[in-house]
């Protein structure tokens, strides 16, 4: 069992890229530069050299954002772009990278426990590390970084949410949205395909009741791809209940008609990140992982998340405390039949 953080609808796989990622002008092939064997000074200038560098992350759209516009500020001459997609999405197209030595992304950020385990032992996907932020006291270096490759970046957190116009008296536990009253109007993420969802899901389960999936489908809720459009679905109405959001911090804050809990236990997932070894710009990518990990970097991510540095504003929790799904049960055939059962209940 994990234990708890302390602190007929289609489903669409979206992957969404902020900025146009042209894959014939962006391959690792003419224009590359080569990892700096100088100090942290000479590969920040040949970062500014590079002059870009492309993210690829399952993190939703508003804390990638936040990152660019943070980056920006700081590092106004090396442009970041971003694509956006979930686990199932970007982790192949990291792979086909990788084998065909034809590099887009940079760095690469992850949710995939059985990915990134995989990947640390291998050593094959990533680079070593090298920024001076990985050795910050505070961000302990022994308990977030795997193989000095892959390094622990934030983590999400998932609880329940509410439309306050239509459910004024909130949640206070995951099954209350198996009312009776909320049925067809309440929202829920796929799991299909996504090993930390599917570690949700069983993570409910265990704690919730064994019959707790088979009475939320009863629910006839509607289905979501990302926990980031369940929480605009909900902002809107068109759903009013969901037991699987991520806190709904900056919706509150805008004054939207939402409101959030998490309940106890509640659960998590860590996103790892690395640059990836095809990177087209080695030396940005050191900087933008380094970035990552900055006091502006978490502060840029602590929308709903845990964040791996201590005292920053808007953090919900220590990412280091939040406990990663087994790998070892997460495997791609679990996960597989995991999603192939929660299809037959859910999908209509």
């Amino acid at each position: 069992m994990r234990h708890p953080v302390r602190t007929k609808h289609m489903i669409i796989a979206i992957l969404v890229a902020t900025s146009t990622v042209a894959l014939s002008a962006c391959g690792s092939s003419g224009g590359d530069t080569a990892s700096v064997e100088g100090n942290w000074e000479d590969v920040v200038s040949a970062a500014e050299e590079e002059g870009s560098v492309t993210l690829y992350s399952s993190q939703n759209t508003t804390i990638l954002d936040s990152v660019k516009a943070a980056w920006n500020a700081k590092y106004p001459n090396i442009a970041l772009e971003y694509v956006r997609g979930t686990d199932a999405d970007l982790n192949p197209r990291v792979e086909v990278e990788n084998k065909t030595k034809k590099g887009i992304a940079d760095v690469h950020v992850v949710t995939d426990t059985a990915w990134i385990a995989s990947a640390a032992e291998s050593g094959s996907y990533s680079q070593e590390l090298r920024g001076p932020g990985f050795d910050n006291p505070d961000y302990d270096r022994d308990s977030s970084i795997k193989n000095n490759r892959l390094f622990l970046n934030v983590a999400a957190t998932f609880g329940m949410g509410w439309n306050t116009d239509a459910a004024p008296n909130g949640l206070t536990d995951p099954r209350d949205v198996l009312d009776p009253g909320y049925k067809g109007r309440v929202g829920v993420v796929s799991p299909v395909g996504i090993a930390s969802y599917v570690d949700l899901y069983s993570f409910y389960r265990q704690n919730f009741g064994d019959d707790f999936q088979e009475r939320l489908a009863a629910q006839e809720p509607r289905i979501y791809p990302s926990a980031l459009v369940l929480a605009q679905a909900l902002t809107s109405g068109e759903v009013v209940v969901a037991p699987m959001v991520q806190p709904l911090v900056q919706e509150v804050a805008a004054g939207a008609p939402v409101n959030w809990a998490l309940p106890e236990p509640s659960w998590g997932t860590p996103y790892y990140g690395h640059v990836t070894s095809v990177a087209p710009h080695p030396n940005a990518a050191q900087l933008l992982t380094n970035f990552l990990v900055s006091t502006e970097g978490q502060t840029a991510q602590a929308i709903g998340v845990a964040t791996a540095l201590p005292n920053i504003a808007g953090a919900t929790a220590d990412a280091h405390d939040i406990e990663a799904p087994d790998p070892e049960q997460l495997t791609k055939q679990y996960v597989d039949q995991q999603s192939a059962e929660w299809e037959q209940q859910f999908v209509r």
